[in-house]
Formats: C-alpha cells, structure tokens, sequence
C-alpha cells in the first residue's frame, strides 16, 4: 500500500548524506576454527577476493568512499589488504599476473580507510558504539562482512540509502527466513507502508519461535542515525550478556524512527560453512561462465 500522509509527517526529516560505512570486524570467527586462528575471518575468500572486500565494494556501489574498520587482536592482515604492497607488486611488475591486483587498487585509490581497536567482544553494539571516533555525529552505513550480499543491478546498500534519504530515520535490512530459524536473528514486527517497506513497532534479538513476532530476520545491513550512539553508552547487557544493537533500535522504534526493508537480492550468510560453500560456489560460476 502507499505511504499514508500520517507516516509521512512522521518520517519528514533533514536527511545528510552517507559519508561513511561502518565494518564491526573484531570478532574471533569461531565457527570456522582453526582456519580463523590467525587468519581474520572477513579475510576468508570467496574464490579469489576476500568476503571484505566484498562488502567495500558494495559500499563504493552505493556511493561511500570513506570506510570505518573496527578490528581487535590478529586483525592486522585487514589493514594490509587495502594498502600497497611494494615488494609484491615490484614482483609482478610487467607479467601477466599484475592485472590480478587492478580491482584492489581501484578500491584503495577510492577509499580512505580508517581504523579502530575494540578491546573486548561485547556484542554488535559495543562494536557499533567503539566505532563512533571514526563516524562523529552523522548518519553512517554498517556491514557486516560475513553476511555477503549480490544484486546485479543495484548494490543492497544502495537500496537502503534511496529509502534512507527518502524518510530520514534508521533502515535496517530484513529477508524471511525459516521459523526454524529466528533464534539465530533479532526479528523484527511492523506494519508494511509501503513496498517492501516496513514501519517498525517492535524488535528482539535472537527469539525462540515461539517468542518470535514474525519471520522478518535482520541482516548485517543496517543505515543508521546518530542518535544511536546516545542510546548505546547507557544501554544495560541484553541477550547472552552482550550490547545488542537490536536493544538500543527498539528504542528508536519506539520513537518511530526505524524502517525495515525487505531487499532484492541474494545474501549468503558466510559466517556460516554451509553459506560459505554455497557463496563460493555462486560466484565461481559467475566468473566461469
């Protein structure tokens, strides 16, 4: 249905635009254990480029060019990707193997990269609220690199960022997802105000189906509002004794300033081996065929 002229007063707000993107990328990456030992997860590849690569990419599409990185211990394999590398380049210098390196020197001539510790792994909030040095008080993106997501026409994160300056308040991305499966996903409840658009009235993290108010999971694709930051410096531990980034947008919600979008696209949730297998063998038939 349209937007109703109530929704609209509602979401009329001064949009700014999206300058930054936001990748949490301190987590330990125990499900893919020993391979993540002492290599970053976010550096896995999906046939040949790694899956945050991916997710820079995707934000180049939707027009960012500045990258926040929030990385913890071991994580320094991340900030050499997106650096030069003298010896290696001098190496190849003049073979047939210089032109592997072109699409990641297209992104570091692109970007500016920026970086920040989270000291201990509090959950997805305290690793939004660590990032704040990197974003200041703006509206700014957030990936989360193991949810790795393809659409042929329009980036994901570009579609979110139409909404965003469209209505002005917090976008999150949801898909449906097996009942089976909420527990793994904070799930969202709303009233649908437009197409594929999804005014938010309430959000939990990581429900029993039972408990669970619908089969909208989120995705780690997420526009938000500064306000945000406020919210998590005095959000109590939630689920599992973390910081949870669902807790701190129920506030929002609450307010009526958070929109879930179901997407177009396709999405792999590479945090997972299952998801994993299945994105490299998609994208190794896209670059065979």
């Amino acid at each position: 249905m349209a937007i109703s002229e109530k929704l609209k007063k509602i979401f009329d707000k001064d949009s700014k635009k999206i300058k930054k993107c936001l990748f949490p990328a301190a987590g330990y990456g125990t499900r893919f254990l020993p391979a993540t030992k002492a290599m970053p997860k976010e550096m896995l590849p999906i046939v040949n480029k790694p899956l945050i690569q991916y997710g820079v990419e995707e934000a180049l599409e939707a027009g960012i060019t500045n990258m926040a990185i929030v990385t913890g211990r071991g994580k320094r394999a991340i900030e050499d990707h997106f650096d030069i590398s003298y010896e290696l380049e001098n190496q190849i210098k003049g073979t047939s193997k210089e032109s592997l390196l072109s699409d990641i020197r297209a992104v570091i001539n692109r970007c500016v990269f920026t970086y920040t510790r989270q000291i201990e792994m509090k959950g997805l909030g305290h690793a939004v609220l660590t990032g704040k040095p990197l974003i200041g008080e703006e509206p700014f993106a957030v990936i989360l690199a193991d949810d790795l997501c393809f659409n042929e026409n329009s980036a994901v994160l570009k579609q979110m960022i139409e909404i965003y300056e469209q209505y002005g308040v917090c976008v999150v991305a949801v898909q449906e997802v097996n009942p089976e499966d909420v527990s793994k996903y904070g799930v969202i409840k709303g009233e649908e105000v437009d197409d594929r658009i999804y005014k938010v009235d309430y959000m939990v993290e990581k429900p029993s189906k039972e408990e669970a108010p619908s089969n909208l999971a989120v995705i780690g694709r997420y526009i938000l509002i500064p306000e945000i930051f406020s919210i998590l410096e005095t959000l109590p531990p939630g689920k599992n004794g973390e910081i949870q980034l669902t807790d701190a947008l129920l506030k929002l919600a609450e307010e009526g300033k958070v929109l879930a979008y179901k997407f177009k696209g396709k999405r792999f949730d590479c945090g997972s081996v299952s998801g994993f297998v299945e994105a490299t063998n998609f994208f190794f038939e896209r670059i065979t065929n």
